[in-house]
């Protein structure tokens, strides 16, 4: 059952505000995270568990940083969120940065944070070991009843669902305080996913869950939206084959196993991915043009928008790879917050013949830890593909993106293949990295032969 709370409250040292705070108990049996409590305007708000490197991965080399915390509430206006826990809070790091938060301490072990409304946060008191997830929602509007036509229900409480088959016309939803265990397969048109529940793929071994995706879509008119998705054992959501697909407010605590992918739209049109939180293991959002049976193969308007990013150990953006889609292409990903990366950020490796053109890149802020690579433009050949060809690189514009946070080499490719398979007009337009502007001069920057069009604003190389 939910609760709910509507006070004044004084935030961000301004002038007092209305705050309504709706927080969902968790369920029975639900062992929750004993790291941290939390408060939202004077209300108790549960915090949950999350697993990270089961076995067979567990004691390899990436610093994952331990089992993690994450909390849930919805937020209307602006609120003061209170966080205690045994550790010491003194050093806590708030991200993203772009988030306009404002903190206080009320002692080494509590943490006050000023919310101007709904956030995705990282609470991080030592880097990478152990932080919390906060997740202060919009409030749901006109949430599903149980029993009404066309609705599959789960209400508060654990539910070993096992496989879940949504189709034509139908409403899945997980009430606040509902931890579902299972996979969905959504197969069909006008077909919604959403609440405030916990989706739990944590109790199945890697590539051993009910579904062959956590979320697996093929249909057209889908959305997902509101949920968190715990601990995928394998690629987490799946639109494929699929067109106009949403994906909106959705919550990915994973880094549980290899290959948990948050988002992969494969041979998919119209595809919108906004307001997330992605943390994986495996690639953030990878597009892939699996299969080619005809026009309605490629990857083709796809946006990325408003999200925050998180990739413990590959990339955060990885198009091209298992790829035979004629095109690739319509591509915008915009006012993005990356927080943590390990690989090459924005990968793009198109092989098998495939176009990849058209995508616009901006308003994206990356914390840097040092990275060696940050973007690589390069038709490939690799172990994934059939046919053993390169791609095309065309028509990619990176336009006001920052890489702050600790120097680094960050490096910048952009190769060619051979006199066919080039890279062609590709604009990088105030990319600021540590502090630099990058420019033809700029040694992060590497050219290969076989490319052409590169330009720094009005300079071409």
């Amino acid at each position: 059952m939910k609760t709910t709370l509507t006070l004044l409250a004084l935030v961000c040292g301004c002038s007092s505000a209305l705050a309504a705070v709706v927080a969902y108990p968790a369920p029975s049996g639900e062992a929750l995270s004993s790291d941290y409590e939390v408060w939202a305007v004077g209300k108790k708000v549960d915090v949950y568990g999350a697993r990270v490197l089961d076995p067979p991965f567990a004691g390899q080399r990436y610093d994952y940083g331990g089992p993690y915390s994450f909390a849930n509430f919805d937020l209307s206006g602006a609120a003061e969120v209170r966080i205690t826990s045994k550790r010491s809070l003194r050093d806590t790091v708030v991200r993203p940065a772009s988030a306009d938060v404002k903190t206080r301490f009320e002692d080494d072990h509590t943490l006050l944070v000023s919310l101007p409304g709904p956030r995705k946060l990282s609470l991080e008191p030592d880097g990478k070991k152990g932080p919390l997830l906060l997740f202060a929602n919009p409030m749901e509007e006109n949430p599903p009843k149980p029993g009404a036509p066309g609705v599959i229900y789960f209400g508060p409480g654990v539910h070993q669902a096992g496989r879940i088959v949504v189709t034509n016309n139908q409403t899945l939803y997980f009430a606040g305080g509902a931890v579902v265990k299972g996979g969905v397969l959504a197969q069909g048109e006008n077909i919604r996913i959403t609440g405030r529940g916990i989706l739990d793929s944590s109790d199945y071994e890697w590539r051993k869950g009910p579904t062959p995706h956590v979320v697996s879509i093929r249909g057209t008119n889908v959305e997902v939206s509101g949920i968190t998705i715990r601990g995928a054992s394998h690629w987490t959501i799946v639109p494929r084959d699929s067109r106009n697909v949403t994906v909106r407010g959705v919550k990915l605590c994973g880094s549980r196993v290899q290959n948990d992918d948050g988002i992969n739209p494969c041979n998919s049109q119209d595809v919108l991915i906004t307001d997330c939180f992605i943390r994986t293991d495996d690639d953030c959002v990878a597009m892939k043009g699996l299969e080619l049976r005809g026009p309605d193969s490629n990857v083709e308007s796809v946006t990325v928008e408003n999200c925050v990013l998180w990739c413990d150990r590959a990339r955060i953006f990885l198009l091209g790879h298992e790829s035979r889609a004629p095109f690739m292409r319509g591509i915008t990903l915009r006012n993005l917050d990356i927080i943590h990366f390990t690989m090459t950020a924005f990968l793009f490796e198109p092989g098998e013949e495939m176009r990849l053109e058209d995508l616009t890149a901006e308003n994206i802020r990356i914390h840097g830890e040092g990275q060696n690579e940050l973007i690589r433009l390069k038709p490939v050949v690799n172990q994934y593909m059939r046919n053993k060809v390169p791609g095309y690189v065309r028509d990619i514009r990176f336009r006001n993106l920052t890489v702050s946070g600790q120097p680094g080499p960050y490096r910048v490719q952009v190769i060619g293949a051979d006199e066919k398979h080039d890279v062609r007009n590709v604009t990088f337009d105030n990319v600021v990295i540590a502090g630099e502007k990058l420019s033809a001069q700029s040694q992060r920057l590497q050219t290969g032969p076989h490319t052409g069009g590169i330009q720094f604003g009005s300079t071409s190389r």
